[in-house]
């Protein structure tokens, strides 16, 4: 028994650098007895093994990926000579029409954005100025087969197609954890010979930082406000001081639907707009209201970008918003952001903003008047590509995802911290039991970028029956979600167009598996529809039982209330 607890505190030295005899020492203390003190001896042992070999794998993951030389990795962009022309100014300063100008004027080009939404629209907006372009974003493609342009969600860059113009809009969102790695990558990637960066004026310093590091010329250019915006000089109180244009503002889809009851209950027409709804959805309740459809919008903070609403006032009914972790009081950016809705060059020479309670409203008046803080001009955030990861592997033995990707969190070289590892926490919660799976790295990657969320029942467990189908070699067909919902007939269909545009995401990465791409986008669209129609169902019929139960109401009231 001594022999082996001596051979165990050699070992002990040999891994972790622990003085044999003080380890032996410890090991043989007279009140453990030999089993115990053995059993101690190896676990020291194992706990020495396991540091040392997390140290390697460190060092080898810091000379496998190195940041600092993040911009060298887009081999085309960084061979050019690029200029960029930073275009900023607040919201309804005209900033996109400028750089769209170009665009449009131009032998080729790229439009990014960061919603499905925005990359339509301008879609949409090239067609119409008669330019052959193609629709690309994670879920739906139209592709033009003489295409000069592009029009496409910030994620689906093309890093090896060379254009002469692109445009990448709301460059704030560089200093976003989660999604800022698609923004830094186009920046350094975009093979484009002048680049637009258009967003919010506190994203200057950032840009310049940026620009520097990766190379190229910069040019910035300030916009202001076409129209005035400023405070209500009173809180609204009341939902009768609501009048058509007027768009109130909720931070989550039950406070919206349930104001937007309330709203109907005043004799009033509702769009509702929710990030839960597909981006068509949204498009179709804003267009109701341009139209005159409906004569207010209810909506969550998603109004703030990529929907056109000519809005005469904003109402915050809130300050506060859940940010996933606590409850508190919005930035003072998404504040400005959702507040410069109000007012349109043309229709609505002054937009007003407003809060329902006196303490919104002066919470609201607060962070308006906040001096815009500026973005840090380095940290800006990378994630990880499948190279990346390989690279690591290769280096480490390690080959399950969860743990690449940790290790690339963790222990990349991030040399001056110019660069650094994005929020990766979704990915790594699918990484876990994919790792279960017997799927290629390359797989199992792409499963775990999958635009779907695991905290809904109904599309994690598509999600694990797709990547098993995969796994299996088998075709996963397309299965159309029948019934209603019953009375939460809105959600269900919510979540079923969020399960068919997964299934088209994963159709275009995996086409032999997921057949049915085709199939998938239709469904998105008719499902749009249906939801659509049914906001408008609901509103009709909520206005209807209004309008029936008015004359009962008065007879027990004994009079109109005053």
């Amino acid at each position: 028994m001594e022999s082996q607890l001596a051979a165990c505190a050699r070992e002990v030295f040999a891994v972790d650098g622990v003085d044999p005899l003080r380890a032996l020492s410890a090991f043989m203390a007279k009140y453990e007895r030999a089993r115990v003190r053995c059993t101690i001896a190896l676990d020291r042992v194992a706990a020495a093994r396991s540091r040392q070999s997390a140290d390697k794998a460190a060092a080898k993951t810091r000379d496998a990926v190195n940041l600092s030389r993040y911009p060298e990795s887009f081999a085309t962009a960084y061979a050019m000579q690029r200029h960029f022309i930073a275009v900023l100014g607040p919201t309804n300063s005209g900033k996109t029409h400028a750089a769209m100008e170009h665009l449009q004027k131009a032998k080729s080009g790229v439009y990014l954005a960061p919603l499905r939404l925005l990359a339509l629209e301008n879609y949409t907006r090239l067609q119409q100025a008669g330019v052959a372009v193609s629709l690309i974003t994670g879920e739906q493609r139209k592709l033009h087969p003489d295409a000069t342009h592009v029009a496409s969600t910030v994620e689906m860059l093309n890093p090896e197609r060379q254009v002469e113009v692109a445009v990448i809009d709301e460059i704030q969102l560089l200093d976003d954890p989660d999604r800022g790695a698609a923004w830094t990558a186009a920046v350094c990637g975009v093979p484009a010979q002048t680049i637009y960066l258009v967003g919010a004026p506190e994203s200057r310093e950032a840009i310049e930082s940026l620009v520097a590091r990766v190379g190229g010329t910069l040019e910035v250019r300030t916009l202001e406000r076409k129209t005035a915006l400023q405070m209500d000089k009173a809180p609204l109180l009341s939902l009768k001081n609501l009048k058509p244009g007027d768009v109130l503002i909720a931070f989550s889809r039950r406070e919206v639907l349930n104001w937007r009851d309330k709203v109907i209950e005043q004799g009033l027409s509702v769009s509702a707009i929710y990030g839960n709804l597909s981006p068509e959805v949204r498009q179709a309740q804003a267009e109701r209201f341009v139209a005159g459809e409906t004569q207010v919008v209810v909506a969550t903070d998603a109004i703030g970008m990529g929907l056109n609403t000519p809005a005469r006032r904003i109402i915050f009914t809130t300050a506060s918003k859940w940010d996933g972790y606590a409850e508190g009081v919005i930035a003072a950016p998404l504040a400005k952001q959702i507040a410069g809705r109000a007012g349109r060059f043309g229709k609505h020479e002054t937009g007003y903003v407003a809060g329902f309670d006196g303490l919104t409203h002066k919470t609201i008046g607060a962070l308006l008047r906040q001096k815009p803080e500026a973005l840090p001009n380095n940290g800006f955030f990378v994630a990880p590509s499948l190279k990346y990861l390989e690279a690591i592997s290769q280096a480490t033995g390690e080959i399950r995802l969860k743990q690449l990707l940790s290790l690339f969190t963790k222990h990349i070289n991030v040399h001056d911290e110019f660069f650094l590892p994005a929020n990766l926490s979704d990915q790594m919660e699918k990484a876990e039991w994919l790792d279960a799976l017997p799927l290629s790295l390359a797989d199992r990657y792409t499963f775990s970028l999958c635009p779907i969320s695991t905290k809904i029942p109904m599309l994690e467990n598509a999600l694990h029956d797709w990547a098993e189908q995969r796994a299996r070699g088998k075709a996963a067909p397309l299965l159309r979600m029948m019934g209603t919902g019953g009375r939460n007939e809105l959600q269900y269909l919510e979540d079923s167009c969020k399960l068919y545009a997964a299934y088209a995401w994963l159709g275009y990465r995996m086409p032999e598996t997921f057949p049915d791409g085709e199939m998938a986008q239709m469904l998105m669209l008719s499902t749009s529809e249906r939801i659509d129609g049914l906001l408008q169902v609901q509103n009709a019929q909520k206005r209807k039982g209004r309008r029936g139960s008015e004359p009962a109401r008065r007879g027990a009231g004994g009079g109109r209330r005053r």
